[in-house]
């Protein structure tokens, strides 16, 4: 049976109300969501016998979501990833944003969408219960031009499929790119890394990218390159080898199809537990990143290095400043539309 319940999470330091969501089908998976951030702070999934534990990282009360420096499950934005140099024009006005990824412009900002207090309002039907998050993003808010509607829609069905639907609208043209930002360890706290985890990427392309994470503009075929999960390999066996990836992966993939049509991105196997999570996506482009900067500490939720992975559906890095890239301009009249399916299965029962 799908259930949803929510109960207060607290209040933020300007006293606005934080509700905590849960969403349940008949399998005993749960997804947790606030709306803070309109974030995932919770996915508990069963293993291959039958034993339910969370596979996604984040923080056990109010006060780490505040801080969220990893950004642990957060819905990021206006321009998830990066920037660079801040700096974009459009319709021949430069706008400079804060470059807080130094040199570039990093998830929206100082003050992203994941640290903003979204309106939110259950969602229910025969064959799925979700919540749908609303935030209105004023003209001027870290610098992006017009006023920005955002609809993010999270809903959960007896198929174990989590189901992320986005919307937006604005007044004024301006630049978009929304992913979600959940760090996912399948073993759920059985084993410290992803090393050995198993990754398939429907890509045969990826984006070379410079010191600062920008990509430098070429699409880059994966074969015969550490980039190359077109058959699955093992996260940890080559995970030194990738250039300007700070110790591991953090590059995005060009997911093979036509944008906008739903289809397959990403599928890791977490062999210990045989949980499986596929993703599907609408979205050009996948980012793959190994929690390089995970420290152990209680600031990353105590995860250490490589102790967990993101695969984050998105439009590519600085696309404002490429335009040989899918474009990533939402005009007036306009609906920016992507929807991203995270399923979860098992194998070896």
């Amino acid at each position: 049976m799908l259930t949803i319940q929510s109960e207060p999470f607290g209040k933020t330091p300007d006293g606005d109300d934080v509700v905590s969501y849960s969403l349940t089908n008949r399998n005993g998976v749960r997804v947790g969501l606030i709306n803070l951030g309109a974030t995932v702070t919770a996915v508990n999934v069963p293993d291959k016998n039958g034993k339910v534990a969370n596979v996604t990282l984040g923080f056990n009360d109010l006060d780490g979501y505040l801080a969220n420096a990893p950004y642990f499950g957060g819905t990021c934005g206006r321009y998830s990833n990066r920037i660079a140099k801040g700096q974009f024009t459009l319709d021949g006005e430069t706008y400079q944003l804060a470059t807080n990824n130094d040199p570039s412009h990093l998830h929206g900002g100082k003050v992203g969408f994941n640290k903003r207090v979204w309106q939110h309002e259950k969602v229910e039907s025969a064959d799925h219960v979700g919540v749908k998050f609303t935030y209105v993003s004023p003209d001027g808010e870290e610098n992006y031009p017009g006023q920005l509607t955002v609809h993010v829609t999270y809903s959960l069905n007896d198929a174990n499929e989590l189901k992320i639907d986005y919307e937006a609208t604005t007044d004024k043209a301006t630049v978009l790119n929304l992913t979600n930002h959940c760090y996912w360890n399948l073993a759920g706290g059985e084993q410290a890394t992803i090393v050995d985890n198993e990754l398939t990427l429907m890509c045969d392309k990826y984006l070379p990218v410079d010191e600062a994470g920008i990509p430098i503009g070429e699409l880059a075929a994966v074969a015969g390159t550490p980039m190359d999960f077109i058959t699955p390999h093992k996260i940890g066996e080559r995970i030194t080898e990738p250039v300007n990836g700070n110790g591991g992966y953090d590059h995005c993939w060009v997911v093979n199809g036509k944008i906008g049509e739903l289809r397959p991105a990403a599928k890791v196997v977490e062999p210990q537990s045989g949980r499986v999570m596929e993703i599907l996506t609408t979205e050009p482009g996948i980012q793959f990143y190994t929690g390089n900067f995970l420290a152990g500490t209680p600031e990353t939720g105590n995860a250490v290095k490589h102790g967990a992975l993101c695969l984050e559906a998105q439009h590519f890095p600085d696309s404002p400043n490429q335009p040989e890239f899918p474009t990533t301009v939402l005009k007036p009249g306009e609906v920016y539309k992507q929807t991203t399916v995270h399923r979860f299965s098992v194998v070896g029962k």
